[in-house]
């Protein structure tokens, strides 16, 4: 069964957007249209979005999560103290997921995806990740969460 087949996740509402200066809006359309195809609503914000604008678009929405990308390699940057701000609009449980090409120069995912998750980020995705991954992983831990947990293990 595919991750679009499942659907525990129908129905929640996702903010997306492309953080920062960064004008690179092909891959955050891409993985919205595939969202909306998967069943889920989608506020999409476009490209040149400062953090607090995900904010004020969860806040206004109700949104269940927020898709962050990044793709000109400043993401890093533009994502620290991403998660504070949720914490101080009262968002602190908001699922938050960053994908794209986050960082200057070949470093290793590992490593970028540990320092992003230290940022409070739930889930990091590498460039090229395809848009089923991300809806697997969406459902999964959508799915945790109603069980008691943060994400799914």
């Amino acid at each position: 069964m595919s991750a679009r087949a499942t659907g525990p996740a129908r129905g929640r509402k996702l903010v997306t957007g492309v953080i920062g200066a960064d004008t690179h809006i092909v891959g955050s359309r891409i993985l919205s249209m595939a969202l909306e195809e998967a069943g889920f609503e989608i506020v999409a914000l476009g490209a040149i979005t400062p953090a607090e604008d995900f904010v004020k678009a969860a806040i206004e929405t109700a949104a269940d999560g927020i898709m962050v990308s990044s793709l000109y390699g400043q993401g890093e940057l533009d994502c620290r103290g991403f998660r504070d701000l949720f914490i101080e609009a009262g968002l602190e449980d908001m699922l938050i997921y960053v994908g794209g090409n986050l960082v200057v120069g070949k470093q290793d995912w590992e490593d970028v995806e540990r320092r992003f998750l230290a940022m409070g980020f739930d889930r990091a995705f590498p460039p090229n990740t395809r848009a089923d991954a991300v809806i697997g992983m969406l459902n999964a831990d959508f799915a945790a969460r109603r069980a008691g947990r943060r994400i799914a293990e």
